[in-house]
């Protein structure tokens, strides 16, 4: 039966993705001057006010006023219009030490038998539907809003914009399961306030629909993807008409609320736990890095053409809990088959997880926005500064858990497995 499926995503200058943003940067910053740091920390916007809060265990300190003013710098916080201005919004910091009891739990004296930062279920999904392996709705969806960040910064077209906008996108599916028409686009984005009504939301529907919408579809992250935009796709923007307050003095931000844009848009599943701000030893984040770069793999090898895997954890136990499968009925090798190879190919302890994707580098910045899934592997360089304001330069691979490294080994235990 054909179906309609829909995602969605937000830009960076949304309140929770601001949020995101000012966690992961002050974790990399910890992880920069002393790799072993155990962190966690939470993020609230809101109206002049940033409020951060959360664990630490490490022999370093950051400024995370400095950190988490320069994130809203880079995104573009700089008016005092927008009620929110990296210059003088007030920052409260409540980081405290993190429990002892939980990092008994964690540290071994054999790195190798490090257990689980917490209890917890993750989940890793891949399907064949776009070139990296990620669900259509969501590619659009983010898609859209990195056009539209990126005429923003241009600074020539629509000079209107502000920083906070969302996206959904809503597909036709065949009953193949085959993506045959966008069926909705919705986009709100924030702008400056206009003379008059009337004369802002003819404007700003025009320039979506003349400059944004052309670069979306010439750059569509599928091959004919240009053929799924018709005469028949439905057009909302700025439904509700006007959007001049947003960011954080229109709507409070949290870290960890944008799970679904996060990871897969809503196909697949979710564990629950949030992402940004935590170390790799949260297993929420390692584990659901883990279980994306083994369903990639696995559905990149042809073994299935969908695939979703789920990895459970006990706080302080190295070894999972189970693991559970679910092809879909796509794929000539059972759940159960599949399961017992990934355990043969994978370690799944948190100390192998770390090592294997090189998770104790500063890396978590570039997750925070657009999804923490799908992105290409890539080496950069980037800057960090110390408490006392010294800039230091390193090198670091950015979603290592991307990588289609194990093809060769998946297909030759697949193989043997069938014999």
């Amino acid at each position: 039966m054909a179906y309609l499926f829909t995602s969605e995503s937000v830009s960076e200058g949304h309140p929770d993705k601001i949020s995101d943003q000012i966690s992961d940067s002050i974790l990399d910053h910890f992880l920069a001057y002393d790799s072993n740091a155990k962190v966690a920390i939470e993020t609230l916007v809101t109206t002049g006010q940033i409020i951060l809060a959360g664990e630490v265990n490490s022999k370093i300190w950051v400024n995370v006023q400095k950190v988490a003013r320069n994130i809203l710098r880079k995104i573009g916080y700089t008016k005092n219009e927008y009620r929110f201005n990296a210059d003088s919004c007030g920052i409260i910091s409540a980081i405290q030490e993190q429990s002892s009891d939980l990092l008994e739990g964690i540290i071994r004296s054999k790195k190798e038998d490090q257990g689980s930062g917490d209890q917890g279920i993750v989940f890793g999904y891949a399907v064949k539907e776009t070139e990296n392996y990620m669900p259509l709705t969501l590619e659009i969806s983010h898609h859209i809003l990195k056009e539209l960040s990126l005429i923003r910064s241009e600074g020539e077209k629509m000079t209107y914009l502000r920083p906070d906008a969302k996206s959904q996108v809503t597909l036709e599916y065949s009953e193949k399961n085959v993506p045959v028409h966008v069926h909705a686009i919705v986009i709100s984005t924030q702008h400056d306030e206009f003379d008059t009504k009337e004369r802002m939301q003819k404007r700003i529907i025009y320039d979506v629909i003349n400059i944004l919408i052309p670069r979306v579809i010439e750059n569509i992250p599928l091959k004919n993807g240009k053929k799924l935009f018709t005469d028949r796709t439905k057009y909302y923007i700025n439904p509700t008409g006007k959007f001049v307050t947003g960011g954080p003095h229109g709507d409070t931000g949290l870290t960890g609320r944008k799970i679904i844009v996060d990871t897969y848009g809503g196909r697949g599943s979710h564990g629950g736990g949030a992402f940004s701000g935590k170390d790799p030893s949260k297993m929420d984040r390692s584990g659901a890095y883990a279980a994306r770069h083994i369903a990639k793999n696995i559905v990149a090898a042809g073994i299935s053409d969908e695939l979703l895997i789920q990895i459970s954890y006990a706080a302080g136990i190295s070894k999972p809990i189970g693991i559970f499968v679910n092809n879909y009925g796509k794929s000539k090798i059972d759940n159960e088959e599949i399961a017992l190879n990934i355990n043969k190919i994978f370690d799944l302890c948190p100390y192998a997880i770390e090592k294997r994707l090189k998770l104790r580098n500063p890396i978590y910045e570039e997750t925070s926005v657009y999804g923490h899934m799908g992105k290409t592997p890539s080496k950069v360089y980037k800057y960090f500064l110390d408490i006392e304001g010294n800039k230091k330069k390193q090198e670091v691979e950015l979603f290592t858990w991307e990588k289609l490294d194990y093809l060769p080994v998946i297909k030759e235990i697949f193989n043997h497995s069938k014999n």
